[in-house]
């Protein structure tokens, strides 16, 4: 069980120390051991409040709020999403998040949550992929290369055996980017100039564009039977990325669905079409694949629980590593009446 400091002072890992801590375990290591917590925590799901997050929207993007707690320890991320940051040089998403004592209140930990967004939200895609993907699938699609595209792609690696890696992105520079970034990691880096290129072989397609708006990446003629479909790119109401038609010859998993049917591809769908929560696939409670020939789509558009599961697993490893600064965060009077006291005090010592 996590406790609060009793000297009041808040861990806090910085960007500079989430990276270190990531060059530390490994990339790849670090999702898997991210899919294993978001996994167990998923077994568990019916213990957490739930909600849909808290969203802020206005015409270029939005602030977002995603709490949960499983009655031991609260979690909240704070998220905005800006795809026309890009042009000013600004990343699309950034976030940071906090857990706290739910006993006393207390923050736990304070952290950034860009990186590690990008982790689980790859670390989840791959692991839907376990419990969703044809079996022995090696080759990926990966349609978008912007900041997401190399943590989906070495998580797949990591975690459901992909080798081969097929890029498009309508700007070659993004390609370029990523097809960098990934050589010499273990995976087979094809660049591509159109979708259809991409997808031609690949067992298992992502989608990870930006643009908030409607769109039709992926049109139903692209998709034959028997592959998964990780559709990350669609995270908010106005904003997809399949054609509905796909939609309609898909079996469809999602995170929590009162979520999901606002912001996710299923936007696009009657309010009562069927879908199934990927906890239930994972607890035996609702079958995941049926057949080799089904299409399999998770509909990810992202969940408070998975964020609790990163922020833990972060918060876990921060014994003893030095990757973190304190914060001075809490005011602890000795007195806890004596709030307004203590300031005097500070005062006098100050005038001493």
């Amino acid at each position: 069980m996590l406790t609060p400091s009793r000297n009041a002072l808040v861990p806090f890992v910085s960007v500079d120390n989430m990276m270190r801590l990531v060059l530390r375990i490994g990339a790849e290591r670090m999702m898997a051991e991210l899919a294993e917590a978001i996994e167990a925590d998923f077994r568990r799901w019916p213990l957490f409040d739930k909600t849909p997050r808290v969203a802020s929207h206005s015409e270029i993007g939005v602030i977002e709020l995603m709490p949960t707690s499983d009655g031991e320890t609260y979690g909240f991320k704070y998220v905005n999403g800006h795809p026309s940051n890009m042009k000013k040089g600004l990343q699309t998403v950034t976030a940071f998040g906090l857990l706290a004592d739910v006993a006393t209140g207390y923050p736990l930990m304070l952290s950034e949550m860009t990186l590690l967004t990008a982790l689980r939200t790859a670390a989840t895609s791959a692991l839907a992929a376990k419990w969703l993907a044809p079996a022995g699938a090696r080759s990926m699609a990966m349609i978008g290369n912007g900041a997401q595209s190399e943590f989906q792609a070495l998580a797949f690696k990591a975690i459901c055996g992909i080798r081969e890696v097929r890029l498009y992105d309508i700007d070659p520079a993004a390609t370029r980017k990523c097809a960098r970034n990934l050589a010499g990691l273990g995976l087979n880096v094809v660049p591509c100039t159109s979708a259809e290129a991409a997808m031609e072989g690949a067992q298992i397609i992502t989608t990870c564009t930006a643009d908030k708006q409607y769109a039709t990446i992926l049109t139903d003629n692209m998709v034959g039977s028997g592959v998964h479909i990780n559709a990350v790119g669609g995270d908010c109401p106005g904003k997809t990325e399949l054609h509905r038609d796909i939609l309609l010859r898909s079996s469809i998993f999602v995170e929590y669905p009162p979520q999901t049917r606002i912001e996710g591809e299923i936007q696009q769908l009657d309010p009562d079409h069927p879908v199934t929560e990927l906890w239930q696939v994972m607890t035996g409670a609702a079958p995941g694949r049926r057949d080799a020939r089904e299409i399999t789509l998770f509909d990810s558009v992202g969940f408070a629980i998975e964020d609790f599961s990163a922020l833990r697993y972060v918060h876990s490893r921060l014994k003893d590593s030095g990757l973190y600064q304190n914060l001075d965060m809490i005011a602890d009077p000795d007195d806890p009446r004596d709030l307004f006291g203590m300031i005097l005090r500070a005062g006098a010592d100050a005038a001493a």
